[in-house]
């Protein structure tokens, strides 16, 4: 280790508060805790894993210290469900109907429903507020504050969850990512994370409507398939996806598709900030026809069973075609509460950068896993294909960026229309394509 790298190590660590190494002391006594009380059931790998998280919640922690809050809050309300679980003797899922703290709070579905609830509570914040007058701040700063605290009620019933499975039976449990509920709630919890971040780093609450929007449009999502495919119910995992490798792939692979989508929302709100003058309207026609296609995509493809699920998708494009016009007509208040155009290139380009960075990370994974589970690294399944499409799409869109310098109107489109490409791998290869990756079919 040389000289600038002792002093560089030295500079970090001095700069650890009393609070940051209390934080860190925590994590390892609980991460030990964990792992002499269930050792026994984990090999090799999942202790790896383990220790990996541990280090991770470490750094990330001193890195963002408003992180160090929120997993100490998640991890109380988390120790406090299980003891709930767990009072009176051998712990019963039944309990979740009879506890009235698990029936109306902590329980995975409770504590999800009040997620999908704060999230829709804190899109009408941010967006009250960024029409109104006097007290727009206030209103975005309420907004904000309610999805930090959807957000935890996110990460409770992910992890309540993965409990809950044992509690059913040790070849039931498994971490929350099998299916389309559960990465959804994962999508939802892990898009807000980041954009809290950047919402942070850059002091603007301005574009805290635009992200909560993809967010909340996956919550719609979330509250279908809830009901019409009671997808809630926690499921055994199917031999495939009986493996170690499904605890790293499925997370970075879901990092991507957030950043993805808040860079996709940053670039909306780069285009409405762009033509905000009414002269400027018919430039923003292609954002009507994607809105359209994104809004009406659930409808057409398969919207359920019988006439009240065509009903709830009706409902749905009625209020997401009101939500886009609604942007579209007053993009001239929206335009002067953005900020500038250089900080919306940034923080597109860093959610870009730090997804493909993830996505690539999965998809290298996700082959090694393949070769383990089918014999072979890659298979032109119809989700690899489309995995590989997205892949391709924003590696280009960086060497562009990198390399030609692209900015402004091309890179907001671009990024814009990756959104759609994203969204069809996500979805539209369950909907319209079966293939090995068919586990969460619609």
């Amino acid at each position: 280790m040389n000289t600038a790298t002792i002093t560089l190590t030295q500079g970090f660590l001095s700069r650890r508060s009393g609070q940051d190494w209390l934080f860190a002391a925590i994590v390892l006594v609980g991460g030990l805790y964990a792992l002499q009380h269930g050792g026994g059931a984990m090999d090799i790998y999942d202790k790896c894993i383990l220790l990996g998280a541990m280090v991770s919640a470490v750094w990330l922690g001193w890195f963002w210290r408003a992180l160090q809050w929120l997993m100490l809050g998640v991890a109380a309300a988390v120790l406090s469900a299980i003891g709930l679980y767990q009072q009176g003797g051998a712990g019963s899922l039944a309990r979740a109907e009879t506890v009235f703290g698990l029936k109306y709070f902590l329980s995975s579905q409770s504590a999800i429903l009040w997620m999908s609830m704060l999230f829709f509570i804190s899109t009408a914040f941010y967006w009250v507020g960024m029409f109104a007058r006097g007290e727009g701040r206030t209103l975005g700063l309420i907004g904000s504050r309610i999805a930090w605290l959807a957000l935890a009620m996110g990460q409770i019933g992910s992890l309540v969850r993965w409990y809950e499975g044992y509690l059913i039976g040790a070849d039931v449990g498994h971490i929350p990512v099998s299916n389309l509920y559960e990465v959804f709630v994962l999508f939802c919890w892990m898009t807000t994370v980041f954009y809290l971040y950047y919402e942070q780093h850059y002091r603007t609450r301005a574009l805290g409507g635009f992200v909560m929007l993809v967010v909340s449009a996956a919550v719609g999502f979330l509250l279908w398939y809830t009901v019409v495919r009671e997808a809630h119910e926690i499921q055994p995992l199917v031999p495939a996806l009986q493996s170690w490798w499904m605890k790293l792939h499925v997370p970075a692979n879901f990092i991507g598709y957030g950043m993805f989508a808040l860079s996709a929302m940053v670039a909306f709100a780069y285009l409405i900030k762009l033509h905000a003058r009414p002269a400027r309207w018919y430039r923003l026609a292609p954002l009507w026809l994607l809105g359209v296609v994104l809004c009406f995509e659930p409808m057409v493809f398969r919207p359920g069973a019988g006439a009240g699920g065509a009903s709830y998708w009706m409902v749905y494009f009625g209020i997401s075609a009101f939500i886009v016009a609604g942007i579209l007509l007053g993009r001239r208040r929206i335009a002067e509460r953005l900020p500038a155009f250089e900080i919306l290139d940034d923080v597109m380009y860093k959610a870009i950068a730090v997804g493909f960075a993830f996505f690539t990370i999965a998809t290298v994974l996700g082959a090694l896993w393949a070769a383990e589970a089918w014999g072979g690294y890659w298979s032109w399944d119809p989700k690899e294909t489309w995995a590989l499409i997205v892949w391709l799409n924003y590696a280009a869109w960086l060497h562009m960026r990198l390399m030609k310098g692209l900015r402004g109107t091309l890179s907001a489109w671009w990024a814009l229309a990756g959104l759609a490409i994203t969204s069809f791998a996500f979805l539209g290869v369950n909907m319209f394509l079966s293939g090995l990756h068919s586990y969460g079919t619609l």
